[in-house]
């Protein structure tokens, strides 16, 4: 039975008219394609769950889609920070992680968050999070908050189809690999096709192995994405955004 999230975590680090921040990536896994890090800055105490709302995992991709116009306008701001495959290559998976997230934070800021206010929610029992940050930041971790906090819920959700929109269109921009139903990840297709056609430019090539890597040049074909995006437009008594490039 699935659990329905709940707004008790956040409330309870947060007093009334605070701001807490929601954590959650996606694409962590991978084998093509950024990692994205979704962050959602919402006073728990005004606000409802979102109906219908999941870890992103939780959900079927027409059920994300259909929740996400409602989760791009709950809370105060929200956004989705990435790192591209080759920084990925570059940094590791756990600096990229980072990296995504300070750029998403770095969103919530231009939408007039105060961040050194607010208490941040991160899924998981690492924080990748803080040693990227400018400043430090109340960071507090916990395991499975994707499943059992709202605010982090949501955040998944924004991550999961913002990264979902970017690799099914990338997927008619580099034939062959399946993106538009694997993401990226390596499902048996997508590995007999990289095998067949070799890596493309979104390809973490750090993360594969085989006879269609020999010869790569490294950093070859790299491709540039926008690194963070606000996301929705102000709700109810909300901050207004703006988009980064």
């Amino acid at each position: 039975m699935p659990v329905d999230p709940t707004l008790e975590v956040e409330r309870s680090l947060v007093a009334a008219g605070g701001i807490l921040i929601g954590v959650d990536e996606v694409g962590r896994g991978a084998i093509a394609g950024p990692v994205a890090v979704g962050v959602v800055a919402v006073d728990p105490w005004s606000v409802e769950v979102p109906s219908g709302v999941r870890d992103s995992k939780l959900l079927s991709e027409r059920r994300r889609e259909e929740l996400h116009p409602l989760v791009s306008e709950w809370g105060l701001a929200r956004a989705v920070g990435l790192a591209s495959a080759a920084e990925v290559d570059e940094l590791g998976i756990i600096r990229a992680l980072g990296l995504a997230g300070a750029r998403a934070f770095e969103a919530l800021a231009a939408a007039g968050v105060v961040l050194a206010a607010a208490r941040t929610l991160l899924d998981g029992s690492h924080d990748w999070l803080s040693p990227a940050l400018p400043e430090r930041l109340a960071v507090v971790t916990r395991v499975k908050a994707d499943r059992d906090c709202a605010a982090v819920a949501t955040a998944s959700v924004l991550a999961k189809v913002h990264r979902d929109r970017l690799m099914i269109a990338a997927d008619g921009d580099h034939p062959g690999y399946g993106w538009a139903s694997n993401k990226g990840y390596a499902a048996v297709e997508h590995l007999a096709a990289v095998e067949r056609l070799g890596p493309s430019p979104l390809h973490r090539v750090t993360w594969l192995r085989g006879p269609a890597l020999d010869g790569l040049d490294d950093g070859a074909g790299v491709v540039d994405l926008p690194v963070a995006e606000a996301v929705g437009g102000p709700g109810p008594g909300a901050l207004p955004l703006t988009a980064t490039a």
